[in-house]
Formats: C-alpha cells, structure tokens, sequence
C-alpha cells in the first residue's frame, strides 16, 4: 500500500493547528480564577465558571458532533434497510440537548455530585461504573473509527494513527484541562463544517452519480435514500429514538460543559445553540451517505461491487471524500473527520478523569485531599484512561459493542436516578439500589447480537434472524428483540427507585424492622438528633454534606430553581435566595 504523502501532510497540518490552540488555550488560561481563589482542580474540571456564549456553544455542540456522529449518520442515510428514517442521531441528540433545560443543576463540579450528596458515597461510586464505561468504550470506538478512516484514504497503518491521535489529545487535555477542551472544539467544529462542506459538491458532481432528489424515492442502484420503518420496527425506532433523546442527557460530557458556563441563563441559551449546531452539523454527513446510495460505483475507482456487499458500510464517508473528490478535496475532508475524532476523545477522557478525581478519590476516600493532590490525580488518569480507551481502540474487536452495551446502561442506570434526584421527593439509598439492579438486569436479560451476548429474558415480540458477523463475517442467528425494552427498564428502575425508597421509609418509621438494620443510613438517621443542619441529608460518614461539595456560590436563577421538585438537591444560598425574592415574599403576604 503506497503512503500518499499529500494526506500526510495535510493531517499533519491539522494535528498541529489543533495541539497549538490546546497549549495556547492552557498558557492563555493558566492564571484564571487565582484572584478568586478558585481550586485549580476546579478550574481544570469546569473552567473557572466562566466560559463565554461564543466557545461555550462551539464546545456545547462538539459534545455530540464527534467522528461517531458524522460518520454513523452517512452510514445510517446509505444503507439500503435503514435510510434517512433510521439515521435517529442528529433529531435524538438535538432533542436531548433541548430536554437538558430542565436537568439544570448549579454549584456542583460533575454529574455525580448529587448522587452522592443524597444517596452516599458508595452510591455515587456504583453509579460511576456505567458512567465511566459509557466515556471509555466512546473514545475507544471513535479512535477506532479514525483509524480505519484515515487507512482508507492515505493508507497509513491503523495502529499508528491511532495512538499519534490518542497522544495529541491527551497532551493538551492533560495540559490545560477543560480550557484546551473547549478552545480546540472551536477550531475542531470550524475544521468539521469546512472540510465536508468543500466535500459535497464535488461528490454531488461526479458523472458516477444520480440524481439524489430521484434516488430518495426511487431505486436506481439500491433502496431509497429515505429509507422506511417497517410496521414490525415501528417499537424499536420508537426505543432508539428515546435512548437517544434521555440516555443523551445524563453523561459527564454535557455536565461539564453546562457547569462551566457562567450562569444559568448562558448554559440554557448554550443547549439551544448546541441543538441547532447538531442539526446543521448532521446535513453534510446526510448528503454524503446519499451522495453514496447514489453512486454507480463501478464507474469510479472504487470497484464495481459497492461498499455495501462489502460490509464496509460504515465507511462510506471516507470511501466517498476519496473516489468521489479530487485528492486534494478529499484531504481537506479527513482532516475534518479526524478533527471529529479528536473534539469527541478529548471531551470524554477528561469527563472520566474529573468523575474519578472528584467523586471517587477525592469525595469517597480522600476528603482530606489538598488542591494539588487532585490536580495531580486527574493528570495520571487523565493519562491511564486516555491509554486504555487507546488499547481498546486497537485490541478489541468489539467496542462498538462495548459502547452500544454502556451507553444503554447510561441510560436505564442514570437517567431514571437524575430523574429521582431532581424531582421526586423521598427516594433514598435503598430505592437507589434497587433501581441500579432493576435496570441492569432488565437490559443485560436482553441480549447484545452485537457482542454475541444472548438474552436471558425474551420479551413479547422477539424473533431471530440471520446475520453476518461483523467480525468472522460468518452468518449466525440472532434473536432480535422488537419490544421496546430498553425504554421498559429505565421505566421500571425509575418507578423501582420510587417504591423501594417508601416501602423502606414506611418499614424503619413504622418499627417493622429495627432502625439497627437501617445499614445504609438512608432513613433513620435522616431524622435523628445527629443531623446538623438541612443540607446533610445523612450522617455516620457515609453520605457528603452540601458544604464539601458546592464550594462555590452556585448563579442559580429563581426561575431555575423553581422548576426542581426536590429543594434538598439546591445549595443552601438558592433556596434562601428563592425564598427571599420579591414574588416570594408577595405570595407570603397574600
């Protein structure tokens, strides 16, 4: 396979215009918040709490519009059983981003905060595992992704490409943390729009290509590009479309962003922004995989059998910027692809680190951790996360499995617990564990076809079907769940939560069980004479007070504040800003 020199260099380009804005966003930012005070922990995990409208929305939108995205939607578009109907992604993630106005939380450093403030460490450390997993096998399938992108078009060996890219995104993010994140998205989400946007006309122009207005709806070379959902599938679109648009909403990723930015206001107009810029962000991708179901391919370069006989679906993007382009056009393209990759590693690598420093380290084991010491173990797993999300990428054959299987549990784990947190008033530590198990047996009894994992539980509606393996390309039966199961076990862990946490309020206040069985403190000590104040909801050291955990004076607006159901989950200076508003005290005069 020769090396074509002009794709080296043009990737070389792009890599090094991206690891000169990660330092110099680091060098440009490594003095912000000293004056106030600000933990330089804090500063690398939320970025001082003051990213602007301008990057905050680039960063917002790069959360999602990741190598993944853009390549997965052009698969979805182009292949004949799927089309435009299936490619659910850019409407799911855009809708998730709108849905995340109401899951605003302020003053927290992560996601898991929270959790841990009202269901305990060793609650917050359980729901760590999918939360941690979803980030890994995420950077790890994108990784790979990239690899094989960039051997199609300048063959190059995969191996190399990968861990070159994996290095450079973890040196700037091991660098300047959150800032070198959000700064390089920017230049990364610019790289993205203008190299597939140069793409797409020289495609739509080849004389290897149809009409794509025709091909839409009628069968020239395949089945149309819009595509169709089957009466029989209507359930599982329905399901998907629902992961995407909830199991969307609780990752570390958005999180980070949401509570670095200034104030409230400015992190609800950011998830409008970043909406919007998914929509636009998807169209390019979509006309390229039309651009693809479109093509005579034995016309150009390519070959006479099109990708799709030979299972190189999932590269259609790649194959189009490099038969369908002149060289140079579709260079520019892989760059913004590999740009893609790089705006989504990064992101999850430091979502995972920060997780792991804060909540786990720092809140379950180390309270007494200085400032330095935080830093200095974000630094290392920022490191071990970023190699073992690189050795997967290169050793696994089955991450895309791996991260279909964690961000399902994303989604049936944390979401309903998020749910519980903010708006159901008395769900404890007992319903939470609950929840956890209801949630994960009911999704693992489901089975994953894709990581040859059979189902112990067959809901109604289930068949089998032959398919080819994905790595032996070997046909083999599967069983095809057609119930929307997924949406089913996030359900029941919700309602789980709920019923375990009265049925357990209800049995220690009653005396039915001794209040000496009440191991997990999550009830009895809740009322006893050893709570100090309303924001330590549980005692004996297991779960966190609010002090320990929102250092900071959250901006959370009344408004805000006043959607959430639960005001145990505010910081004290909300409420009692709430509370002391002039609507506040009008209505207590009335």
């Amino acid at each position: 396979m020769a090396i074509h020199v002009e794709g080296l260099v043009a990737i070389a380009v792009f890599y090094l215009l991206i690891l000169f804005v990660g330092i110099w966003a680091a060098w440009k930012n490594k003095h912000s918040g000293e004056a106030e005070g600000t933990d330089r922990s804090e500063i690398i995990m939320v970025g001082g709490r003051d990213i602007g409208l301008f990057v905050g929305g680039f960063t917002m939108t790069a959360t999602w519009v990741g190598g993944g995205y853009i390549n997965g939607t052009a698969e979805y578009v182009y292949m004949p059983e799927y089309g435009l109907v299936w490619a659910q992604a850019p409407f799911g993630y855009a809708l998730s981003l709108v849905l995340g106005f109401f899951f605003f939380f302020f003053g927290y450093v992560t996601m898991l905060d929270p959790f841990q403030q009202l269901y305990g460490k060793r609650m917050g450390g359980l729901l760590f595992i999918p939360a941690l997993m979803g980030e890994i096998f995420w950077s790890a399938a994108i990784l790979s992704a990239l690899g094989a992108t960039l051997s199609v078009i300048v063959d190059i060996n995969i191996k190399m490409s990968v861990v070159i890219s994996a290095l450079i995104a973890i040196f700037y993010t091991l660098v300047g943390g959150l800032y070198s994140v959000a700064y390089t998205d920017v230049v990364q989400l610019f790289c993205i729009f203008v190299g597939l946007w140069i793409s797409v006309p020289f495609a739509l122009v080849n004389p290897a290509v149809s009409d794509i207005t025709v091909t839409a709806v009628k069968q020239v070379y395949q089945a149309p590009w819009i595509g169709s959902i089957h009466k029989s599938y209507t359930w599982v679109w329905i399901d998907n479309l629902c992961l995407l648009m909830l199991g969307g909403i609780p990752w570390q990723v958005y999180f980070q962003r949401v509570l670095s930015a200034s104030s409230a206001t400015y992190a609800q107009v950011l998830s409008f922004l970043a909406a919007f810029g998914c929509l636009v962000m998807a169209v390019p991708s979509v006309l390229i995989g039309a651009i693809g179901a479109s093509t005579d391919w034995n016309q150009t370069t390519y070959g006479a059998i099109p990708p799709r006989e030979k299972n190189q679906t999932d590269m259609i993007l790649p194959i189009v910027l490099q038969h369908l382009c002149p060289p140079f056009v579709s260079f520019f393209g892989l760059g913004a692809v590999s740009a893609a990759v790089m705006s989504s590693a990064d992101s999850s690598i430091l979502s995972a680190s920060s997780m792991f420093a804060r909540n786990i380290y720092q809140l379950t084991f180390r309270q007494s951790a200085s400032d330095r010491e935080i830093v200095w173990v974000m630094r290392i797993t920022i490191f071990v996360f970023g190699g073992l999300a690189t050795l997967m990428a290169l050793v696994t054959g089955t991450v895309y499995g791996l991260w279909y299987l964690s961000s399902d549990l994303v989604y049936v784990i944390i979401f309903p617990q998020l749910l519980s947190v903010l708006f159901v008033k008395g769900t404890n530590t007992y319903g939470s564990v609950a929840a956890y198990l209801f949630g994960l047996v009911l999704r693992i009894g489901g089975g994953e076809p894709y990581l040859q994992l059979p189902p112990f539980i067959y809901y109604p509606g289930w068949t089998t079907e032959k398919r080819m393996h994905h790595m032996t390309g070997e046909m083999e039966e599967v069983v095809i769940q057609k119930f929307p199961f997924k949406t089913v076990s996030m359900l029941a862990s919700f309602l789980g939560n709920a019923v375990f946490s009265y049925l357990a309020k209800y049995l220690f206040e009653s005396g039915k069980i001794s209040h000496k069985y009440d191991f997990l403190n999550a009830v009895v000590s809740k009322h006893s004479g050893e709570i100090m104040d309303r924001t330590t909801l549980v005692t004996r050291g297991n779960n966190i007070g609010l002090s320990e955990i929102a250092s900071v004076k959250p901006r959370l607006s009344v408004t805000l504040a006043a959607t959430f159901v639960r005001r145990d989950t505010l910081p004290t200076e909300t409420v009692e800003e709430e509370d002391s508003s002039p609507d506040s005290s009008q209505h207590d005069e009335e």
